[in-house]
């Protein structure tokens, strides 16, 4: 699957990846049409990025309780309780392993959240 906006085919990587009952959401950002959505609200930056996230692996057999583990790239100027609360309101009940980092920046410009997540399928692929 891809959906980034060019940065896919450009650097040829899949958003989602499906192998038997693995799935991988490569790092997702809040974009929509290459366009940074909600600017400067890291808040509504990182539900856009979870919500594009949890779609790509939906694509691929994967729901959000098959969430395994999650990552949250920041940006430094991100307000990471913003980023922390979308998540935990994302994930109330499955809560998966996390991992969030600050980073050096992101591109394009504007983004202030990236996410990655893992999940792993319960049934058998079909």
């Amino acid at each position: 699957m891809q959906d980034g906006g060019g940065f896919e085919e450009a650097a040829a990587y899949s958003r989602a990846v499906r192998i038997g009952h693995h799935v991988a959401v490569s790092g997702t950002a809040p974009l929509e049409n290459g366009v940074v959505l909600h600017a400067g609200d890291t808040y509504r930056q990182t539900l856009a990025a979870l919500e594009k996230a949890l779609a790509a692996a939906a694509e691929l057999g994967a729901g959000r309780e098959d969430v395994l583990r999650t990552r949250l790239l920041l940006a430094r100027e991100a307000d990471w309780e913003g980023a922390v609360r979308a998540h935990a309101e994302t994930f109330a009940g499955v809560e998966p392993a996390n991992t969030s980092y600050f980073v050096g920046g992101f591109i394009p410009d504007g983004v202030l959240v990236e996410v990655e997540l893992d999940a792993v399928l319960r049934e058998p692929p079909r």
